[in-house]
């Protein structure tokens, strides 16, 4: 819902900031890779109980995901290669951040930690669905729990220290996003409405779940074509 809603509002108003990071030298793959170094310490504070500070490194895991798309365009890099980058490095964030919490709760009972690998798990099931729909071309969008509204209820849980209720109530949306993805595609499905071709457009570039958006594309390379029978003479490969 965040997504669809402000997301595209957010990234006109941070432009000029995704304009000043380019201006320095700042690269939409440096960012991505900020994030997830962010979403490592973020781990780490949760782990050790930090979890005032922990909102913050939250902040700083999400935020270069609205950016690295302005900066890509204002550098010219987009592309599929930044695309899929991005959309790895997503996951990988997600899964360290619940890991910390899972270690974190580890202190509690031996029962708790199954709670956020749960969330963990279907979180990746709902990223999944909408991949692999894209890829069949057909379209698995929405859903009241997608990487936005996760960080968000995250942070709340953090913040308050009521991680175990609000785990429960991400557990509980996520699957229910999960099932209105199944039935969504499942429905196109048998209608036959898979599109001929599965490639995402040109501009496209996975959004938190993974799925394309018209938006930053980020690293794309136009290769020329050449008459067959004629070599390349240059030397590189």
């Amino acid at each position: 819902m965040l997504d669809r809603r402000w997301r595209a509002n957010a990234e006109r108003a941070l432009e000029p900031v995704g304009r000043a990071l380019h201006t320095i030298g700042v690269s939409a793959d440096g960012l991505t890779i900020f994030g997830l170094v962010a979403a490592a310490g973020t781990a780490a504070l949760i782990a050790n109980g930090n979890l005032v500070l922990a909102v913050f490194g939250l902040i700083l895991t999400g935020l270069p995901d609205v950016l690295d798309g302005s900066v890509a365009r204002q550098s010219g890099t987009a592309g599929t290669r930044g695309a899929f980058f991005d959309s790895v490095c997503d996951r990988v964030a997600d899964a360290l951040v619940l890991g910390g919490v899972a270690w974190h709760l580890a202190g509690r009972t031996t029962e708790l930690p199954v709670l956020a690998l749960a969330v963990l798990a279907a979180s990746m099931v709902i990223s999944y669905e909408r991949a692999k729909a894209e890829a069949l071309g057909l379209s698995a969008r929405g859903g009241v729990m997608e990487r936005a509204e996760r960080l968000v209820l995250l942070g709340v849980g953090l913040a308050f220290d009521v991680l175990v209720p609000v785990l429960w109530l991400m557990l509980a949306l996520t699957v229910l996003t999960a099932g209105h993805r199944f039935v969504m595609v499942w429905r196109q499905a048998s209608r036959g409405d898979a599109a001929p071709a599965a490639n995402p457009p040109n501009g496209a570039r996975p959004d938190g779940d993974g799925a394309p958006r018209l938006s930053g594309l980020r690293n794309l390379r136009v290769r020329r074509s050449r008459p067959r029978g004629i070599r390349r003479v240059s030397g590189r490969r």
